[in-house]
Order: structure tokens, then sequence, then C-alpha cells
């Protein structure tokens, strides 16, 4: 049985930083454990040109601390400008930008409402080598919740694959069966991030004994049967899949309310929580694969050069952490994990 485990260190190839005192709360949390992270865009306003994102870096590189290197994306909207999508990343200011269907999630109201909108977009990003990140669900409300990523997948990805065939694509934060086979049976221009709640969690979880706010994140977790694809996926040593917590923080008030906040704060035991589920599979030695190298051989860059070290042990996680004059409630609250991360 293997106690301890070192690794190259880490990339979150999908995470949520906020701003403000939400930003400085959060954010050295993921230092702690990923030297880099593709920085979602919906703030409000949201960022939508090269000089907002640079300063969104600048705040949080002072936020997280030295060793963190944050890596920008623009929002996409139906008005995008090419130009300026080509000018932010040839000065090295953004990785790659990201595609909300309007109103699909957080922040998600300024987002696309028809793909075909932003087809120069689209053209110009396949030409310059801009990597797109999609969050993968249709917003139709005549198609159920539970089936908003499949359908997605027929009416919008299957599409755009088509027209751009060489546009490097991320499908973030698969939840089903039907994503993890789309994505394995796509050529290698399609790949896809994979947060630690879809492993862990089924539907199951939003109804354990009374309605749990703390379990709501979109997309939504699924049947048990999509959870073991995933968590298939995940372990299986594809280059395909790789790490993106999708980690988004809401005080503890806005999501336990009448109308409550989507997105689960994994970030203080992402890195763990991950560590157990390639445990239970018998897989520790692809979870180097998964974390630290098939993410940035996907985006063409550089794998890290340090390490980190898990060690087997309990970790008692936390019920609630102080933040922006509030608290939040972290992802396996109260729950004991069996990996910790050394130092």
């Amino acid at each position: 049985m293997t106690d301890r485990l070192t690794i190259r260190s880490p990339d979150d190839w999908h995470l949520h930083l906020r701003d403000g005192a939400m930003l400085e709360a959060v954010a050295p949390y993921s230092a702690r454990q990923f030297a880099r992270a593709i920085i979602m865009p919906n703030l409000v306003p949201p960022v939508t040109s090269v000089d907002a994102a640079r300063a969104y870096r600048e705040r949080i590189r002072a936020a997280a601390g030295p060793g963190f290197e944050p890596l920008m994306t623009c929002y996409l909207t139906d008005s995008i400008d090419p130009d300026e999508l080509e000018r932010g990343h040839a000065e090295g200011v953004w990785v790659a930008a990201k595609l909300y269907p309007a109103g699909a999630t957080t922040n998600s109201h300024s987002g696309v409402t028809d793909v075909r909108y932003i087809h120069a977009a689209l053209e110009r990003m396949q030409r310059i080598g801009m990597v797109l990140c999609v969050h993968g669900e249709v917003t139709d409300p005549e198609i159920d919740i539970f089936d908003r990523e499949a359908v997605f997948l027929e009416r919008v990805l299957a599409p755009v694959l088509r027209d751009f065939p060489d546009l490097r694509i991320v499908l973030e934060h698969i939840t089903t069966a039907d994503a993890a086979e789309f994505v394995m049976a796509a050529g290698p221009n399609l790949a896809a991030t994979i947060t630690p709640q879809h492993l862990h969690l089924n539907r199951n979880a939003l109804f354990a004994g009374g309605l749990r706010p703390h379990a709501y994140c979109l997309p939504v977790v699924k049947r048990e049967r999509h959870r073991l694809a995933v968590r298939a996926a995940a372990v299986s040593g594809s280059p395909k899949f790789f790490l993106g917590t999708d980690s988004a923080p809401h005080l503890k008030e806005a999501k336990e309310s009448g109308c409550g906040c989507a997105g689960i704060w994994n970030a203080p035991f992402a890195l763990e929580s991950y560590a157990a589920v390639f445990d239970e599979e018998g897989a520790l030695d692809r979870l180097e694969g998964f974390a630290s190298e098939h993410g940035p051989r996907f985006y063409r860059l550089p794998l890290n050069e340090g390490t980190v070290t898990l060690e087997r042990a309990a970790v008692t996680v936390p019920e609630r952490l102080p933040a922006a004059g509030s608290d939040l409630v972290p992802f396996h609250a109260g729950e004991t994990l069996g990996w910790r991360l050394a130092g």
C-alpha cells in the first residue's frame, strides 16, 4: 500500500476566484496546492477586454502570493470582437476564451445566446491556436435539467467540432456517461475537465435527509451510473481528461437561502479529494497524469518543475471557514479524508 505519493506540481484547469474580499480569502487555498489555474471570467461585469483581464490577473497574483500563476480567459459574448481576442492572446494575457450559454450558471446572463453569433470569434481562435473552454449545457427550459449536458453535445458541440475541426476545445466539468463517451470518441482537439464533486456525489446527495444546498452546483450531479462513468474516465489514464475543480465560492447565507446559489467550494482540500478517489479506484499511479501532465500538454504549456507530496493520514474537513466577513462551507465539510498535503 502506498502511504506517500510525490507528484509533479499540479494545475487547476477550471477555477472561480471572484474578486475583492472574496478573492483575498479564497486564492491562498488554491495557491497552496496548484502552480497555475485557468481563471473563470464571470465577474460582474464580465472580463471581456484585455485591459480588464490584465488588471484582474494582477489582483489575483497579489491575493495568491508568489508561486501561483493565473491563466486568464475571455468571457465570450454575442458581440465579442475577434481582434480583441487576438490582441489579448498575442500579448500573453488570455490563454483561452470561455463560452457560457446565456443563463446557464452564475453570472452567465451576458453569455452567448446562439453559437452562430460567435462563429467569427471561433474562426479567429482556431487560426491563432487559442483554446475554447465550454460550459456544456443548453438553457432551453423545455429540457430537463438532468439532460441539458447530453442535449448540448448533440445540438451545440457536435456542430462546432464539425465547423471548426482545428479548434481545441475543453468541455468543462463533465457529469455524464454521454459526455465521457463523446470526448473519448472525438478527435485529439477535444478534452474535458472533471471536478472532485462529480467523482464523489450522485444526485441523491442533493436530498439526503432534506434539501442539501451545499451539494448543488451546475451542471447538477447526476445518477449513479453517470458518476461511475465520469470516475472511470478520470482514472483511465487517457490524456483527454484532466483536473479542473470548478471551485466556486458562495457565502453560507447565499447557499442556504430561498434561491441558493449554484457552486461548490472545494479549493481547501481539492487535491486530497481527488487522491481519495484515485486511491479507492486503485489508480494512484495515474493521479500525476490527471493532475499535472494532461492539462498542460493539451494547452501546449510546459510541465511544472516542482513537486508536491501527499501522505496517507486522516484529515477532518472544517464545517466552515471564514471569508469576506462571513463563512464559506467547504466541500466534504465535517467529513474525514484519508490523504493530506504534506508540508
